[in-house]
């Protein structure tokens, strides 16, 4: 076994002990050793006190995670921070990742019956992008617009990049003039035909938060001429349960709820991606407030009945 090879397996089993840990909450050195004895990523080896308070040490360094024991009764074993790291929302999504690729790995046996969805997210431009945002250098992109179907080569300055949707998307500001007095645009990673970082600097606006950039917004369109407001949604009691357990926006906030239908409501801005997603929704969802987004959706709802009801002479 290579180097890589052996790092890539230590790191599947410091994933192995955070997962159990963090689903068992509690565990003392007994039970988790059993469990890491029945798992097949044990090779039917226990797991050594020492080796493990190691591992407790080079977790702590690679992902932030403080594992501890409760020092009293059962002397079981916590993740202390949990609430810090998963609030991190790259280091939450790092983790997550990780230990998807983990279990996936240890499933060769049963691939066939594991279905993932393909996503052209353009990750093979993501280190470039990420490296520049670093060294802060300009990039060169090559880029294929959908709404002009044509492709146009420019300088940019990239900002952040952020992921929607299984796709990642980079906020850069171009050096066009016309553009650049425009503010950052949002390009998607995926429409990037060609990428490379240039030889040029750009100093970063000591002023411009990437967080403050999308506050409010509920998915990719930061539209700022669309004020944060509170949108108040009817919704369906069984679409309900969905949108309950995987909110639609971290405002989500529930008012009332009955056998019949619950009532949601969000502070954000009801940009067009917002109101695509409540057209996913279909009749399960109903805007109540604000007035105007009602009478919009209601305006999108007619020219989509309009397309059809010539069917039904």
């Amino acid at each position: 076994m290579d180097k890589d090879e052996r790092g890539l397996t230590l790191i599947n089993k410091y994933v192995w002990v955070i997962d159990t840990i963090y689903r068992a909450e509690k565990i003392t050195f007994r039970e988790l050793n059993n469990r890491w004895k029945r798992d097949e990523i044990s090779g039917g080896v226990e797991l050594a006190k020492r080796t493990f308070d190691n591992w407790r040490y080079a977790i702590k360094n690679m992902f932030g995670l403080n594992i501890e024991n409760e020092n009293c009764g059962r002397y079981r074993y916590y993740i202390a921070n949990e609430k810090d790291i998963f609030n991190d929302s790259v280091s939450s999504w790092l983790l997550n990742t990780i230990c998807v690729s983990n279990v996936l790995t240890k499933s060769e046996s049963i691939k066939d019956r594991i279905l993932l969805e393909y996503v052209p997210s353009g990750q093979e431009h993501l280190q470039t992008i990420i490296e520049a945002m670093k060294e802060s250098k300009m990039l060169n992109i090559t880029y294929h617009s959908y709404w002009k179907d044509e492709e146009n080569s420019f300088d940019v300055h990239p900002y952040c990049v952020k992921l929607f949707r299984q796709r990642w998307y980079l906020v850069a500001r171009s050096t066009y003039a016309y553009y650049h007095q425009k503010g950052p645009r949002i390009y998607a990673l995926d429409r990037i035909q060609d990428l490379q970082q240039t030889e040029e600097s750009f100093e970063m606006p000591k002023d411009w938060d990437a967080e403050e950039y999308f506050d409010g917004c509920f998915g990719i369109i930061a539209d700022h001429n669309t004020k944060i407001q509170t949108v108040k949604l009817k919704v369906s009691a069984g679409q309900a349960n969905y949108i309950r357990d995987l909110a639609l926006h971290e405002s989500q906030k529930e008012r009332e709820r009955n056998n019949e239908y619950s009532i949601f409501t969000y502070r954000l801005r009801p940009t067009f991606d917002f109101q695509q997603e409540l057209l996913w929704h279909g009749e399960d969802m109903e805007v109540l407030e604000p007035e105007w987004l009602r009478k919009e959706m209601a305006g999108r709802i007619e020219r989509m009945w309009n397309k059809y009801k010539e069917d039904e002479k």
